[in-house]
């Protein structure tokens, strides 16, 4: 299946998004994570789209999405996600499962969580619902959280870095070898656009708030238990194990499936994660139909 590559103007800004499979098959809309773009899922679409129409957009400041100054757009997780609902509701998608990865789990629990009804399933890869999961590598960004100055700014800043980006694809990998460095440059070249520092600074700096609404996602899932599936890199250094084993707590069915890579995992297992995904949706939403 060939991926198509548009865009669509939401608000005022151009909406970059790649594009595969039959628009009348069951739709998947895969939300990526920091610092990456649609980009991440440049493998895992072709495994998908023989029976799925997939959808990947760029968020507002990510990929090939317009990227307004911090000081022209409200960079934060409310915003992106009212940003990718309007993006749902403009391309007519009623029903959908979500494919969530780090940033992607903040936006897509949100949707889910205000509109149980579209779900048809969830897709968990290394992004985060509960307190066990967070790691001791967020630990220097405290300071930032509670009084952002310069010198608190430093600790989020390193995480902008060449050096931090090729670490978040390469920490943990079970082979190297397998992870393009088309990877961590494309992430890296689009980081370093004049003035992207203070985009995601902002949203480093409310990233809290996606803490603050884990109480409620875990209600929804305990009170709708969508289908869901997790697809993780046992070895990532921000998400822990834990946090993904924990969905069971609250989705008596979950799968979990936990594999030997990284933060992007997609890199190295995207046919495995994709046969799996393909099985996993097969079954539900045919007992759904």
């Amino acid at each position: 299946m060939t991926t198509r590559y548009n865009s669509i103007a939401i608000d005022g800004l151009n909406i970059f998004y790649r594009e595969a499979g039959n628009i009348a098959a069951p739709a998947i809309l895969l939300l990526h994570g920091f610092p990456s773009s649609s980009h991440m899922f440049r493998d895992l679409i072709p495994e998908l789209a023989s029976d799925y129409h997939v959808i990947a957009p760029d968020y507002p400041g990510f990929g090939y999405s317009d990227a307004p100054a911090a000081s022209e757009f409200t960079y934060s997780f409310d915003k992106l996600t009212e940003m990718v609902e309007k993006f749902i509701n403009a391309l007519g998608l009623t029903k959908y499962s979500l494919f969530m990865q780090d940033y992607g789990g903040p936006i897509g629990f949100r949707i889910a969580a205000k509109h149980p009804e579209r779900i048809q399933s969830l897709i968990i890869q290394n992004a985060n619902a509960y307190v066990e999961g967070i790691s001791a590598a967020f630990e220097p960004m405290q300071a930032f959280w509670e009084n952002r100055n310069a010198e608190t700014e430093k600790a989020p800043r390193s995480l902008l870095t060449r050096e931090t980006t090729i670490f978040q694809y390469t920490h943990g990998a079970s082979d190297v070898s397998r992870i393009s460095p088309d990877a961590w440059n494309h992430d890296q070249a689009l980081l370093d656009r004049p003035g992207n520092d203070l985009i995601q600074l902002a949203l480093l700096h409310n990233y809290t708030s996606n803490v603050a609404l884990y109480g409620q996602w875990q209600e929804y899932f305990r009170t709708h238990q969508p289908h869901t599936l997790v697809v993780s890199g046992k070895n990532d250094p921000f998400f822990v194990p834990a946090g993904q084993e924990a969905f069971k707590r609250d989705i008596k069915n979950a799968e979990i499936n936990l594999y030997e890579g990284g933060h992007f995992v997609l890199e190295e297992f995207h046919t495995e994660i994709g046969a799996k995904i393909r099985s996993f949706l097969s079954k539900k939403l045919a007992k759904a139909s």
